[in-house]
């Protein structure tokens, strides 16, 4: 027996009438398009790109070890050493170029990790709900409770140094703000219809969570990212400014802990701390400038019109609405 066509009623005048398209969802790179129309967020991928570029091109741009003595200590900039030198003699534009490479590695490495984590408890306190909510919600609000800076010390005070331990300490008090957000956001989606609708078709929780719930949360997953890249770098920073992090590794936070041992700021010499610093607020302001462009992207809310509306100017109607206004 054959089929029936329902989606094409015929016309008055007994003419099939095509039926009209549903309408396309919002795809990954419909959400690119529109992320790299944004000025803010271009601007901000710019200047993470001329940092990226600096970091893989170290070897390049600054050959040789850049802790060795090249000069005169605490010289000022100047044709030779651009940034100046420290009070040991070592070129600052050399140690600048090769901390980024440390500072960006970390700051993207606890962002990828703490942004998982909160996903990951996110994702199972919203769908199990319950006990489940239960006890993750109690453990997310503990580490939210703590204080972070003494937690931070603490923490990097006792186990051993190197770039792993400090990775590990900023995950462990990174997390729980991303989890917090995020569990919101899937609270809300857990109940929609379709995720319903998948529970009666059998689907398994784990499929539910990343193929159903995870791709509605991309915007607020990206803008929770960025906000862990941030901290990441300033609390690396943080951590080795205050000699708790690994000194004897090249990065902004190290240079700045030099640059104070060395008594740079009561000497003046203000061209050994204020170049990791700048490099610091510029990443940072980077990263802020692309967590705006894609909440203006995926909110449109946000989106400036493109053209100021006046009382005497005419209404702009859609190609498709003229057709159909047509006799």
């Amino acid at each position: 027996m054959a089929e029936l066509d329902l989606g094409t009623p015929p016309a008055p005048d007994g003419r099939t009438v095509a039926a009209s398209p549903p309408p396309r969802r919002r795809t990954g790179r419909g959400f690119i398009r529109g992320l790299f129309r944004n000025g803010k967020a271009i601007a901000g991928v710019v200047i993470l790109a001329v940092f990226a570029l600096v970091a893989l091109a170290a070897p390049v741009l600054a050959p040789g070890d850049p802790t060795l003595i090249q000069g005169l200590g605490a010289q000022p900039p100047s044709a030779e050493h651009w940034l100046g030198t420290t009070a040991k003699g070592q070129d600052v534009l050399a140690l600048n170029i090769w901390g980024s490479r440390s500072s960006l590695f970390v700051g993207f490495v606890v962002g990828i990790a703490a942004t998982l984590v909160g996903l990951l408890v996110g994702l199972a306190s919203a769908y199990f709900g319950r006990a489940v909510d239960n006890v993750l919600s109690l453990v997310t609000n503990v580490f939210l409770l703590l204080p972070g800076l003494p937690l931070l010390v603490i923490l990097a005070a006792f186990l051993p140094q190197g770039l792993g331990t400090v990775i590990i300490v900023l995950v462990i008090t990174g997390w729980a703000g991303s989890a917090r957000v995020l569990r919101a956001q899937a609270m809300s989606i857990r109940g929609k219809d379709f995720v319903a609708a998948a529970q009666v078709t059998g689907e398994s929780g784990v499929r539910i969570m990343f193929r159903e719930m995870l791709p509605n949360m991309a915007s607020i997953v990206m803008s929770t990212f960025l906000a862990c890249v941030i901290f990441g770098i300033g609390a690396q920073a943080g951590l080795e400014f205050l000699g708790l992090g690994d000194i004897s590794t090249i990065s902004w936070g190290t240079n700045l802990y030099w640059a104070s041992n060395d008594g740079a700021l009561l000497t003046g010499a203000w061209w050994v701390f204020v170049p990791p610093g700048v490099c610091i607020a510029l990443v940072a302001f980077a990263l802020a400038l692309v967590n705006y462009g894609v909440d203006e992207t995926t909110n449109p809310r946000l989106r400036r019109p493109r053209r100021r509306a006046t009382p005497d100017a005419p209404t702009r109607v859609a190609p498709r609405a003229r057709k159909e206004a047509r006799p």
